[in-house]
């Protein structure tokens, strides 16, 4: 059965964008993070992903997925209504917008992904709901030198229940950044 995977960058003092709203700065290296042991990995066992409508919609062209986007598969998108407009689709990667909450969309990917991994990505608040609803089985968190200081935090709004977490794996990658992985224990 699929696991289900919550992959983040974030700066060391736990922010996933700075006060304006820009990753720039947790991304200095993406040209060479697609390279990376660990992002190969990452992509080569998922078998579908949940976005948030806010990393969806980073995207200055949704279009743009279709030739470009690293995860070619089925991308379930979280958001309170579907667009007017739904992008270019191709053969491997296909969109489902899903507005019915975080439990429908990991069904939906975990159904669409067989025995592949569900990599939820982007979105504090798609995080922070799947946190909250017991939906993680492991997190996949790096973490970038900088102190932002101030801006959007991961870890800000999962609940009052304590989530304990076991350490699987430690890597450094280009740039400084620093790869961790950790299965939730439940």
């Amino acid at each position: 059965m699929a696991k289900v995977i919550l992959g983040m960058t974030l700066s060391l003092d736990g922010f996933i964008n700075d006060r304006s709203g820009s990753v720039g700065a947790l991304y200095p290296d993406l040209d060479t993070l697609r390279d990376t042991e660990p992002m190969r990995e990452f992509i080569q066992n998922t078998g579908a992903v949940v976005l948030g409508w806010n990393a969806y919609a980073m995207a200055e062209d949704p279009d743009s997925y279709a030739d470009n986007y690293e995860f070619q598969g089925p991308i379930f998108v979280l958001t309170h209504e579907v667009p007017k407009r739904l992008p270019k689709q191709t053969g491997k990667l296909t969109f489902t917008f899903v507005t019915d909450g975080i439990e429908s969309a990991i069904r939906q990917a975990k159904m669409a992904a067989g025995d592949k991994d569900v990599v939820v990505i982007g979105g504090a608040s798609t995080a922070q709901q799947c946190l909250r609803a017991g939906l993680a089985n492991e997190l996949h968190i790096d973490i970038m030198p900088v102190l932002l200081c101030d801006g959007l935090r991961l870890f800000e709004d999962i609940g009052t229940e304590q989530i304990q977490l076991e350490r699987m794996k430690v890597m450094e990658s280009p740039a400084g950044r620093t790869h961790l992985r950790f299965r939730v224990v439940k």
